[in-house]
């Protein structure tokens, strides 16, 4: 019988030992996963930006209109292909150490034979087609901001709206440069923080649409549709749209920074001198009051020297940056060495699955849903058109005023809302992008505002014309 009972008392023991062991493992290995997303999680939902710019939104919305919800199989393509496109680039950033650009300035600057002639013929006029690229890109980009802020605001006139957005340069003033050193949170936290606002507006609009599930689901699979009646000519658009070359120069250019190590940079200058000369009285020894005392003396400094920081720190964000992290002086690739074994093994895993998700669970489903709603809307509801619904193509202003319609204001001012972040974000990225192209190709290194400057002025001229005219 104690036997019996000293068995019993074992198998229990075990079993709550069993228990708590597989408690300890999931608690660990959840620990595990958190640190990994807090430290790799950033360039993929950097790089899904560009990829649900209001350039998608556009093709989306006629894709959606005309032909309902059987081109939703190119957009899950165009993805895939974002998927392949930009996680090679990402592995190319890891294990060289080098961006897309530096690597093309590398292989075509200064070649062997035929020097010049490589560099003019084939490596300027590589960046000079990123750069009409990129500018082409904000310029799309400025027009979305500038409609989505015309949606929100109906007195405004198109060409207000684009004065308007044409002065974000500001907004770069509060970020770190995400191309020096280690990442700049801020940045990525500001990206992130306009990924998920598109993506939590367009759930809640879809949520209120009454959408036929299955029929959309049945869009994913392939269709000899896409053939005829001028569906292909909308279907490369989709894929054109989609898949964006500034975005793999400033991927592969994110993929070379270190994430592992504890170190991060400022996104601000660092305090000034009596901050610190304040911490040092504050850690000396002495009684309370004349800590109080030294305290409001220095807080007092510190609001007085307010004006010259904040006028310091503008300047400095107006002054050439000091090298990336990537930079490189070899003139070919024979003269540098790739990352260690051990850098590569840390962040390639990860960065893929980083770029992967964020490009499958953002980029895609976003644009699937932008596509799915002008189909219910439009195709298959009573449209704008009335009889004709399906045989005219939706725009943004027609999509916001029959959400308005059919939907609610509250849907409605979400879908600008979204438009909007989905503009500002794409803007950031491609002027980004733009210093990741011009120092890789060139080694020309400028400011990021100043490079928001130069691109916004070539970017307003344009856009002020189109706006006009309509």
């Amino acid at each position: 019988m104690r036997h019996s009972i000293r068995l019993n008392e074992t198998t229990t023991t075990e079993t709550e030992c069993a228990k708590n062991c597989w408690k300890c493992r999931f608690f660990a290995g959840t620990r595990t996963v958190l640190v990994h997303i807090r430290k790799h999680t950033g360039v993929g939902l950097v790089c899904a930006v560009a990829y649900f710019d209001p350039g998608n939104w556009g093709v989306d919305l006629q894709a959606g209109s005309e032909y309902g919800y059987r081109l939703l199989f190119v957009v899950l393509l165009a993805g895939l292909f974002a998927v392949f496109f930009q996680t090679m680039a990402s592995r190319m950033g890891c294990v060289t150490g080098l961006d897309l650009a530096s690597h093309c300035r590398l292989l075509l600057h200064s070649r062997p034979k035929h020097t010049l002639l490589w560099r003019w013929l084939a490596l300027y006029p590589l960046y000079l087609l990123s750069e009409v690229a990129i500018i082409a890109t904000d310029l799309a980009e400025l027009l979305g901001s500038a409609i989505a802020l015309c949606l929100l605001f109906p007195k405004l006139e198109l060409w207000h709206g684009v004065l308007i957005t044409a002065f974000d340069v500001i907004i770069l003033l509060a970020l770190g440069d995400p191309l020096r050193g280690t990442p700049v949170r801020m940045f990525e936290w500001l990206i992130g923080a306009m990924v998920l606002a598109v993506f939590i507006c367009m759930c809640i609009i879809i949520s209120r649409v009454d959408i036929h599930w299955g029929t959309a689901f049945q869009g994913y699979l392939p269709s000899k549709y896409i053939i005829p009646n001028g569906a292909l000519f909308v279907s490369v658009g989709i894929i054109g749209a989609t898949v964006m070359p500034h975005s793999l120069f400033l991927g592969s250019a994110l993929a070379t920074q270190d994430r592992v190590s504890t170190a991060h940079c400022r996104a601000f200058p660092k305090a000034e001198a009596s901050q610190s000369n304040s911490d040092d009285v504050e850690s000396e020894d002495g009684n309370s009051e004349v800590k109080e005392l030294t305290t409001r003396t220095s807080l007092i400094q510190h609001l007085k020297t307010y004006p010259c920081r904040l006028w310091t720190w503008i300047c400095e964000a107006f002054k050439v940056p000091p090298p990336s992290s990537y930079a490189t002086v070899a003139k070919r690739h024979s003269e540098r060495e790739n990352n260690s074994y051990a850098f590569v093994v840390a962040h390639v895993y990860h960065g893929i699955v980083d770029v992967a998700i964020s490009l499958l669970g953002f980029a895609v489903l976003i644009n699937s849903f932008i596509l799915i709603l002008a189909s219910a809307v439009f195709y298959y509801g009573n449209g704008l058109t009335g009889e004709n619904a399906g045989k005219d193509a939706a725009g943004l202003f027609d999509a916001y005023d029959l959400i308005k319609d059919l939907v609610g204001p509250g849907a409605a001012t979400l879908f600008a809302i979204a438009l909007l972040a989905a503009g500002q974000s794409s803007s950031i990225i491609a002027t980004v992008a733009g210093q990741a192209v011009s120092e890789g190709f060139l080694q020309w290194r400028v400011s990021p505002v100043v490079r928001r400057l130069l691109t916004r002025l070539l970017a307003v001229i344009p856009a002020m014309v189109v706006a006009i005219a309509i």
